[in-house]
């Protein structure tokens, strides 16, 4: 009984509800890339954080339930390049490119290790870093992401082509309501649609182009702990599941149904205690 109260209090420190008066500010910062700005916001201090990586055609908003919710933790939340108030050159968004984008943010920052939070196409941002820059990731939450390809190429392709097109935003439009449709709030489905309609066309079609490599899909194992939380729906399935532990030895692998896609908005406590109770139990945040 000891223990479950001292776990109780531990992990309950880590939330914005539960915060002291005087948890840190957030700061408004810009890491340099090649010849470009990237955008980030960072609470807090140490070498090490919980780094917040949005998905396509997003922007850092999404984690507005997120960054003020670990106070005990430096949280970073990072606008990739193309989107936000990042730069936006009109170039190949890969998610090499974004990768360097982190890292280029914990130059700046001062952070030698970090947890990253990847949502949706955030999912691939995150894995590309670990490949890249092992020795600085400690842990990895995939939210709502993919960890393998979910059409053929051919395919996947005939789903880009329309956002070429001049009427791109209608398209885009059409997709974002499918994504939020079990959301509840029609003010917050409102404000993510037209945060995703700001992000430029080029950036959009680009990004998504870039998913179709297959180096980026090779099955090379995730050997840190990582956290997967998904919003039931039919990819997510046992075939899947299986295929994710079997490349994720350290997975703690979990579906919630009633969500949207962007479910750390839906259910913003709970999915913050399942980010801060995976942090603690790994011991993630070690200096």
């Amino acid at each position: 009984m000891k223990w479950l109260i001292a776990r109780t209090v531990f992990l309950s420190s880590f939330f914005f509800y539960a915060a002291p008066p005087g948890r840190a500010a957030e700061e408004s910062r810009f890491a340099p890339l090649d010849q470009m700005k990237v955008h980030y916001t960072n609470r807090g201090a140490g070498s090490a954080a919980i780094v917040f990586v949005h998905g396509w055609n997003c922007d850092l908003s999404v984690w507005k339930n997120q960054v003020g919710a670990f106070p005990q933790a430096r949280v970073i939340a990072i606008d990739l390049p193309g989107h936000g108030e990042s730069d936006k050159p009109e170039m190949k968004y890969t998610m090499d490119l974004h990768a360097r984008a982190i890292d280029s943010v914990l130059r700046d920052a001062k952070v030698e290790h970090v947890v990253l939070v990847g949502h949706s196409n955030g999912t691939p941002v995150i894995r590309q870093f670990y490949r890249t820059f092992p020795a600085k990731t400690r842990g990895l939450v995939i939210v709502d992401g993919a960890l393998r390809p979910f059409a053929p190429a051919a395919d996947m392709q005939k789903f880009i082509e329309p956002m070429r097109a001049p009427n791109y935003r209608e398209y885009i439009g059409k997709m974002v309501d499918a994504m939020l449709k079990p959301m509840k709030d029609e003010a917050t489905r409102a404000d993510i649609k037209a945060a995703m309609l700001r992000t430029p066309q080029y950036v959009s079609v680009s990004e998504m182009e870039s998913i179709l490599s297959d180096e980026l899909w090779r099955p090379d194992k995730i050997n840190v702990p990582t956290l997967v939380i998904l919003a039931k729906q039919p990819a997510w399935n046992a075939d899947y599941e299986a295929f994710v532990r079997d490349l994720v030895p350290k997975v703690d692998y979990r579906v919630w149904d009633g969500v949207s896609h962007f479910l750390m908005i839906d259910r913003p406590q709970e999915f913050n205690a399942a980010v801060a109770e995976f942090v603690a139990n790994n011991n993630l945040l070690a200096d």
